[in-house]
């Protein structure tokens, strides 16, 4: 005779992770609410179904170099490294690194004669300088990237 085992009925308690939506939600910041923002202001709402998401935390931070974002064109995605999202980092200063990498999707790289790739053209440039705190920006990361580099 086989012994009866009690089937447990599982109930979900909290939404799953895509219905939160937890990529884009961290602790201090929303990037999918700053994406909208900066996609209306910078972009006329041009830039669709790009996935915004906070980047992994690694085991062993970065000493030399530190990559605050990155976007894969062919996927949409754009990831921004999870050490941003700290009550320190200005929401400006996130701004400006969420901007740069949406910028990526609308400025075309260059081929040089080497056969590499140049991502950051004079047009890339000077359009990044558009944003409203790029100088801010870039004297904030200067004074502050050590922190990130331990």
């Amino acid at each position: 005779m086989a012994k009866k085992t009690k089937r447990k009925v599982g109930h979900r308690k909290l939404p799953v992770q895509p219905e939160l939506n937890l990529g884009q939600e961290g602790k201090h910041f929303d990037l999918g609410v700053m994406f909208n923002q900066l996609n209306r202001r910078y972009f006329r709402n041009r830039l669709r179904n790009y996935k915004i998401e906070w980047g992994r935390r690694r085991k062993h931070p970065p000493k030399d170099h530190f990559v605050f974002g990155t976007i894969q064109e062919q996927d949409r995605v754009i990831r921004i490294h999870p050490l941003l999202d700290q009550a320190f980092v200005p929401s400006w200063y996130l701004r400006y690194v969420l901007y740069h990498e949406m910028l990526h999707s609308v400025v075309p790289d260059r081929i040089l004669r080497s056969g590499r790739r140049q991502v950051h053209t004079k047009e890339f440039n000077r359009r990044e300088r558009a944003f409203h705190s790029y100088y801010r920006a870039r004297r904030w990361e200067e004074q502050n990237l050590a922190r990130f580099l331990q």
